[in-house]
């Protein structure tokens, strides 16, 4: 004789539950091997991706450690991909907690330092050849003690070759913090306080335009000086915002907490300027 089981609306909606939420786990097991495979490829890959936008156009979406190549490196380099804000971004530097110095050589500068994971600064002929392959974009995020968040943006930021001293120059600015970097916040501040054009200076390697000092030294950090800065993401980290010091030294982005407000939380990170948004990553 043959048997044949008839299902209960219950027992058939309970079925049913426990094949979709089936189904919810093998699509997510799915998607999490797709993430390292994608990370395997680009480990083994002869030719790294340029940057962190190719990374993330080539299927990788999740923020993290990568390797990249970009145009004119002599090797491969690892590199902090953040896929958040439109996906695509190369950190270039970040500030956290203050466990790392930044006042650090000119050797130390040009190749980078610290953890990528944590606190860190890329490397001045490694942001040279990032930015010399194309038009990129800067996106600047800071944060401070009290919670809240700003950033500030800027088209065509490219860094110079060694040879030039790693001369700065960016273009328009947008966003909420104001816009330190060029000095055009009060009439006059810019002919002092401005990074347009400057060259980037150490306690060892002077070249600021300051005729009594240098500001790497008063400042404690390597920066692109003018007669000193108006913004200063490498000073000393001050562990609660308000500080007094001969200098201004902290972590200064005066436009948006002033000279004597050192900041909790700054990141630095690039992406072409022509490179299409996720919305979903915003």
């Amino acid at each position: 004789c043959v048997c044949v089981c008839v299902c209960t609306p219950d027992s058939c909606a309970e079925e049913l539950a426990l094949l979709e939420a089936r189904e919810r786990f093998l699509k997510s097991r799915v998607q999490k091997q797709e993430v390292l495979l994608n990370r395997l490829c680009n480990l083994l890959s002869l030719r790294p991706a340029p940057d962190c936008a190719d990374v993330f156009t080539s299927g990788s979406n999740s923020s993290g450690l990568y390797r990249l190549r970009p145009r004119g490196s002599p090797a491969p380099v690892q590199a902090y991909c953040d896929m958040s804000d439109g996906g695509g971004w190369t950190v270039v530097q970040r500030r956290i907690d203050g466990s790392e110095l930044f006042n650090r050589s000119w050797t130390e500068y040009k190749n980078g330092f610290g953890d990528k994971s944590e606190e860190f600064w890329f490397g001045n002929d490694i942001l040279h050849y990032l930015t010399d392959q194309g038009s990129y974009s800067v996106r600047i995020n800071l944060g401070d003690f009290e919670g809240s968040q700003s950033y500030a943006e800027y088209n065509d930021f490219k860094v110079g070759p060694e040879e030039s001293d790693y001369l700065l120059s960016f273009g328009a600015y947008s966003g909420t913090a104001g816009d330190a970097l060029s000095g055009n916040y009060r009439t006059g501040v810019s002919l002092w306080a401005s990074h347009q054009g400057a060259k980037f200076t150490t306690y060892d390697r002077d070249n600021d335009n300051l005729a009594w000092g240098n500001c790497a030294q008063e400042d404690k950090g390597g920066w692109w000086f003018n007669r000193c800065h108006s913004a200063h993401l490498n000073g000393l980290y001050y562990p609660s915002g308000p500080y007094s010091a001969v200098t201004d030294d902290g972590i200064v982005w005066v436009t948006w907490r002033g000279w004597w407000y050192s900041l909790k939380t700054t990141v630095m990170k690039l992406r072409p300027a022509d490179f299409k948004e996720d919305p979903s990553t915003t």
